[in-house]
């Protein structure tokens, strides 16, 4: 673990504006997204490859295989994660090279999840990135929140060369954050 200051968590639980009926699928009462942002460097180009090309989201996420187009399921080896499992996604929306929405179905439940990217007003090589965990439970969002912040902050480190950051810098110090969000719908 290093011995800088945790990172400020952005996320932020909104109601869902596309929630069928409201309600979320993973638990009873109305539906709720988490919405996180970042500012990349490079081109639109750039970090559409680094969210959808195998070789460049092995670099943050986990390497995928698999015939990536919509409607296809693909294989994710989730190459962060305590023994680097597998999960599936299915491939619900891809409008290269704005908008990528995949949906995983496991022992975890149903995960319905989103990244759009514009180009940023920030300047010519940079690109806007805002995640979205569609109908997440906002009582367990104490605990996905500080692992999407963990991500997309490795998403940022590996487009600058930066090092990987610690996922002990994050969760446990990110939970009341979250949790409070959740608590408080």
């Amino acid at each position: 673990m290093t011995t800088t200051s945790p990172p400020e968590p952005t996320g932020r639980l909104v109601p869902a504006p596309d929630a069928d009926d409201n309600h979320n699928h993973n638990h009873d009462g109305p539906a709720y997204d988490l919405v996180l942002t970042r500012t990349l460097p490079g081109s639109l180009a750039d970090a559409w490859a680094s969210v959808t090309e195998p070789d460049r989201t092995a670099r943050w996420f986990g390497r995928w295989e698999g015939v990536g187009a919509v409607g296809e399921t693909i294989r994710i080896q989730l190459d962060f994660e305590e023994g680097t499992p597998w999960t599936e996604a299915q491939i619900a929306e891809c409008a290269a090279p704005h908008r990528l929405r995949v949906v995983t179905v496991d022992d975890a439940g149903s995960w319905d999840l989103a990244i759009d990217l514009a180009p940023s007003e920030k300047g010519p090589d940079r690109t806007e990135l805002r995640f979205v965990m569609h109908r997440v439970d906002p009582a367990a969002v104490g605990e996905v929140g500080p692992g999407w912040e963990y991500y997309l902050d490795q998403l940022l480190a590996a487009l600058t060369g930066a090092d990987l950051p610690d996922f002990g810098d994050y969760f446990p110090a990110q939970r009341a954050y979250y949790a409070d969000q959740g608590a408080a719908v």
